[in-house]
């Protein structure tokens, strides 16, 4: 038994920092409840796993603590060359704070054809 909840994956930390725009576009996942972000990542994590997520924004000194589940793995060698990692979702716990930081930083991106990591 987990004693963190969850679905039986184990808990790890991981720190992400996006510096531009292009990627943070790339990586953020506005289409799972709560956001998202796609963090490529070549080690290995399961679905259910529990991610705490220090990230860093554009130049913002501060990390903001994100508490998340895996819901998206793309394994090495996935097709069409996509970039090999794991979708992270935001838990309710910050309340969509991150989900609404990611999302003023890309005003009048959302809408945009360019491709993402993840669709």
């Amino acid at each position: 038994m987990n004693p963190l909840g969850g679905l039986g994956g184990q808990q790890r930390i991981l720190s992400f920092a996006i510096k531009d725009k292009s990627a943070l576009y790339a990586s953020f996942m506005p289409f799972i409840k709560n956001g998202g972000l796609f963090i490529p990542t070549t080690k290995k994590y399961q679905l259910g796993d529990e991610i705490f997520l220090l990230l860093q924004l554009m130049e913002e000194a501060d990390r903001i603590p994100v508490a998340g589940k895996v819901v998206w793995i793309t394994p090495a060698g996935a097709e069409g060359n996509r970039s090999i990692g794991v979708g992270v979702q935001f838990s309710d716990q910050d309340k969509g704070a991150a989900r609404r930081k990611i999302e003023d930083y890309l005003a009048g991106m959302q809408s945009s054809d360019r491709p993402t990591h993840t669709m």
